[in-house]
């Protein structure tokens, strides 16, 4: 009976998470059109004035120039690929060569990379740059520049590659703008030098800031089958104080962000990848969040670091910098980039249980070196640290499952009574030394951590594209001949068999007849590492409860003999 209970318990509660995150994206609050005047003070606020820096230069907030795109240059190592358009500098694509789009098969065995950064209007996402004052001319990430090379690529070793890009202006005013790539690494270093040839002091400030389109609708199946659909996506930063927090775009409008932290990073977050841009960490930056045409079909959302106040006398130069980070979610490496990064793998509340359980994982995938390996290796050793739990479950279900016909006898006996019933059920628990709680209370350390795994294996982009062994190329995916669907009925079927409905109403106990077959459709199209992690718990279960099983019936059969 409490295996039972345990059992729904668990299908309610992956029902209810998969339903309200659906919810959230379906009817949460949408972005309304703001008033003119409070677009024009956001606008303001966003261009982040500091205190006795003057009045700064407002930042335009048009996605692109009138004039158009300007020339389109590239930029790679050996692990990405970057698009520059002329036309500001903004970075409008990047492709993740060492991530291919879809698995390498023999049918396809050279798919394009992931990209993430993406001029397509479907998909909009940019990385943009700029300079602004009030004093003198200053290339916004409109301005036109001139490329030092059409494409500038990491040649054979070679620790580093970079690209210039320079503008002018008649005043005297020279900006270039440099863009360096290291070996093996996601991180674009950027520094934007500003020479002051005019004859007047030059003023200003530097900003950062990404752009880009919410995700494209989806259609019911695939809202329900791939986990990309339930992971965040959005807005998310960090700064000292607050640590990492996270703003999804429908929540733009009600909670924009407007403060000014030293330390901090902003970033735009998707399933397995994101783009952050990351100040340097002694700077005052005001960071923010608008949204670009609200009332468009298709509205963009911005965020921006905008820097403190830069100062440039006649004839000097200075330089101004930060870093953009375009990549996967690498956890454990993250943080030697810039504090909080690792968090970027937003497990929300289950971090401090899918943390450590990530990082156990990974250990055990170095033993392994098979990710499916190591999950298996993963329930084994959760079932044995939760050993103690499950068995006085398991021996509390069990015995409970030898009174249901005593059980069943008191209701025939008192019918309607709820009162007596109870009484009598509370002395024959008493009688027998069975505590009823003993199935429930393992829950209260059991339930988390399967969400924290849950979370683990839908986060953790190691498992994307991972083959295990046989037909399952990609772990990330659905099996492609459903066995592991077919494995997890047999195994749920098995379990149903071996628990009494015995006193159940008829209502739980048809449910527990279909239950098998409806949770064998459920998993048939959810990826295999999460029905591989269920077919194997639920193989260890089984054969745990069988055990119990026969132990408790030969100690009642030998109680019964004596």
């Amino acid at each position: 009976m409490n295996q039972t209970r345990t059992f729904l318990l668990f299908a309610l509660m992956f029902v209810a998470y998969l339903l309200w995150t659906e919810w959230q994206k379906d009817y949460g609050p949408h972005p309304q059109a703001a008033a003119p005047t409070a677009q024009n003070e956001a606008a303001k606020a966003a261009d982040g004035s500091v205190p006795g820096s003057g009045t700064p230069a407002a930042v335009p907030t048009d996605a692109v120039a009138n004039e158009g795109k300007g020339q389109l240059v590239t930029l790679s190592n050996d692990v990405l690929r970057l698009t520059i358009d002329t036309r500001g500098g903004s970075i409008v694509r990047s492709e993740l060569l060492a991530y291919p789009d879809e698995p390498v098969t023999k049918k396809n065995p050279n798919p394009p990379p992931v990209r993430l950064l993406d001029d397509d209007p479907a998909h909009f996402f940019a990385a943009q740059d700029g300079l602004v004052s009030n004093t003198g001319a200053a290339p916004d990430h409109r301005a036109l520049f001139q490329a030092s090379t059409t494409d500038a690529k990491l040649a054979d070793g070679q620790a580093s590659t970079g690209l210039d890009l320079t503008w002018s202006d008649p005043s005297g005013v020279k900006v270039t703008k440099r863009y360096t790539l290291k070996r093996g690494g996601y991180v674009v270093d950027f520094d934007q030098r500003i020479d002051n040839g005019s004859q007047a002091a030059w003023s200003g400030n530097a900003y950062q800031q990404m752009q880009r389109v919410p995700a494209p609708k989806v259609n019911w199946f695939k809202a329900y089958t791939d986990p990309a659909q339930h992971s965040f996506f959005g807005a998310a930063w960090y700064s000292p104080e607050s640590k990492f927090e996270s703003l999804l775009f429908n929540d733009f409008t009600k909670k924009p962000l407007n403060r000014t932290f030293a330390g901090g990073w902003i970033s735009m977050q998707q399933h397995y990848f994101f783009a952050a841009w990351i100040p340097p960490a002694d700077q005052n930056v005001t960071y923010s969040t608008a949204i670009i045409d609200p009332d468009a079909a298709t509205p963009r959302y911005l965020v921006r670091a905008f820097g403190p106040a830069i100062q440039v006398a006649p004839g000097q130069s200075v330089d101004s910098t930060a870093r953009l980070y375009i990549g996967p979610k690498l956890q454990g490496t993250l943080d030697a980039i810039a504090p909080g990064l690792d968090l970027t793998a937003n497990y929300g509340w289950l971090t401090i249980i899918a943390t450590p359980l990530h990082w156990l994982l990974s250990q055990l995938h170095t033993i392994s070196g098979n990710w499916g390996v190591a999950i298996v290796l993963l329930v084994l050793i959760i079932k044995a640290a939760l050993f103690k739990l499950t068995d006085a479950q398991f021996r509390s279900g069990a015995r409970m499952r030898k009174l249901q016909p005593r059980v069943q006898a008191l209701k025939e006996r008192y019918g309607d009574d709820r009162v007596k019933m109870q009484q009598a059920m509370m002395e024959l628990y008493k009688k027998e030394k069975i505590n009823p709680m003993a199935g429930c209370l393992p829950m209260l350390v059991t339930v988390p951590i399967f969400l924290g795994l849950l979370r683990v294996l839908s986060e953790s982009i190691e498992l994307r594209h991972a083959p295990f062994f046989g037909w399952i190329h990609d772990l990330s995916a659905a099996d492609p001949y459903y066995v592991l669907p077919v494995l997890y009925f047999i195994v749920t079927l098995l379990t149903q068999r071996m628990m009494s409905t015995a006193g159940m109403d008829p209502t739980q106990a048809k449910m527990m007849k279909v239950m098998p077959l409806l949770f064998g459709v459920f998993f048939a199209f959810f990826p295999a590492g999460l029905v591989l992690y269920w077919t194997v718990n639920g193989a260890t279960s089984l054969l745990q409860q069988w055990w119990i099983n026969r132990s408790v019936d030969r100690a009642h059969e030998k109680a019964r003999t004596a």
